[in-house]
C-alpha cells in the first residue's frame, strides 16, 4: 500500500510538472499577445486594407466595387501626382547625398578627439529632437522673404540681396532639402561616430607604420570598413524621404500651388480633403512600394550576412 501509495504521489507530481512547464512557457506569449494582435490589426491589416480600396471607387467612404486598376491609371495621369514624384527624386536625392556627406564630415571631426566633443556632439543632434514640424515652422520664418534672411541682409546694407525661395515655385523644394538636412544631419552623424569609435584600431596603426596619412587611411580602410553603417543610414533617411508629411505641412503646404507636394501631401489631401480614398489609397500602395524596393534589399543583405557568419 505505501508503495502503491508512494508510486502514485510521484505520478501526480510528474504529472502536475508539465502543466507548471507549460504555463512558464506561455506566459511571455500571453504577455505579447496584444502587441502582437494590435501591430497585425493596426499595421498589417490596414495595409491590405487599403491595397483593397486602391482597387475600387471609394470616394467620402469605403465601397468595395471594384474597378481593377483603374485607380492606379488614373494616378499616373495626374499631373499633381507627377509634380509631387518628381520632388520627391530631387528633395530625397538631395536629402540623403547631402546628409550622407556632412554626417561623415562631422563625424571624422568629432573623431579627432577635439575638445569639448560632448557639448558639440550635443549641438549637431540636437535638431533630431524636435519634430518636423517644429523645424518646418522654424524655417518658414528664416526663409520668408518679409521678416528672415532676407531682410537680415537688407538691413545690413545689402539692399540688392534676394532670397525669396519660398515663394519661387522652381526653388520651393529646396527650401525642403534645407530644412530636412538641417534636422536629420546630426542623426547620420551620430551613426558614423559610433562606426567610427568601432574600428579595430591595430589597422589605423599599421596603416600609420606604412605612412599613410590621415585622408588616406580615411579613404582606404576606415570608411569602407564602414558599408553596413552607409547602407543603413541610407535605409533610414530614404523612409524619411519618402514619409515626409508634416515637412511640407508646416514650412510650404504644398505651395505656391502645388510647386512642393510629396507623395505623402498628395495621399493626405486626395484621401481626406478631397474625398478620394480610392486614389489617395493608391497612392499610398505606390509609396509602400518604394519603402519595400528599399528594404527588401536591406533585409536581405542582413540576412545573407548572418548566414555567411
Amino acid at each position: 500500500m505505501t508503495t502503491k501509495s508512494a508510486n502514485s504521489g510521484s505520478g501526480m507530481t510528474q504529472s502536475r510538472r508539465p502543466a507548471r512547464l507549460s504555463l512558464a512557457d506561455w506566459m511571455p506569449k500571453l504577455v505579447m499577445a496584444p502587441t502582437v494582435i494590435t501591430t497585425i490589426v493596426c499595421i498589417y491589416g490596414y495595409m491590405i486594407w487599403t491595397a483593397v480600396l486602391s482597387f475600387t471607387n471609394s470616394r467620402m467612404l469605403p465601397t468595395y466595387k471594384f474597378v481593377g486598376t483603374a485607380q492606379y491609371e488614373r494616378l499616373f495621369e495626374n499631373d499633381r501626382w507627377l509634380v509631387a514624384l518628381s520632388n520627391l527624386g530631387v528633395f530625397g536625392g538631395l536629402f540623403i547625398l547631402i546628409c550622407l556627406f556632412l554626417g561623415v564630415m562631422l563625424a571624422i571631426f568629432l573623431d579627432q578627439k577635439i575638445r569639448a566633443e560632448g557639448a558639440i556632439r550635443t549641438i549637431y543632434l540636437y535638431p533630431m529632437a524636435i519634430s518636423f514640424i517644429v523645424t518646418g515652422t522654424a524655417w518658414k520664418w528664416l526663409l520668408n522673404p518679409t521678416n528672415g534672411i532676407e531682410k537680415m541682409m537688407i538691413e545690413f546694407g545689402f539692399e540688392d540681396f534676394k532670397f525669396n525661395w519660398l515663394s519661387d515655385p522652381d526653388m520651393v523644394v529646396y527650401c525642403l532639402v534645407i530644412a530636412a538636412v538641417w534636422q536629420a544631419s546630426g542623426f547620420v552623424m551620430a551613426l558614423f561616430l559610433a562606426g567610427l569609435r568601432g574600428v579595430d584600431g591595430e589597422m589605423i596603426k599599421a596603416a600609420q607604420l606604412d605612412g599613410a596619412g590621415i585622408f588616406t587611411t580615411y579613404r582606404r580602410i576606415i570608411l569602407p570598413s564602414l558599408k553596413p553603417v552607409f547602407f543603413s543610414a541610407l535605409v533610414i533617411l530614404s523612409h524619411i524621404a519618402i514619409k515626409s508629411f508634416d515637412l511640407v505641412a508646416s514650412l510650404t503646404n504644398g505651395g505656391p500651388g502645388y510647386s512642393s507636394d510629396l507623395p505623402a501631401n498628395f495621399m493626405y489631401t486626395h484621401a481626406f480633403n478631397r474625398s478620394q480614398m480610392g486614389l489617395g489609397s493608391a497612392s499610398a500602395m505606390v509609396m509602400l512600394g518604394c519603402v519595400l524596393a528599399i528594404l527588401i534589399p536591406y533585409l536581405y543583405s542582413e540576412l545573407r550576412g548572418e548566414r555567411h557568419e
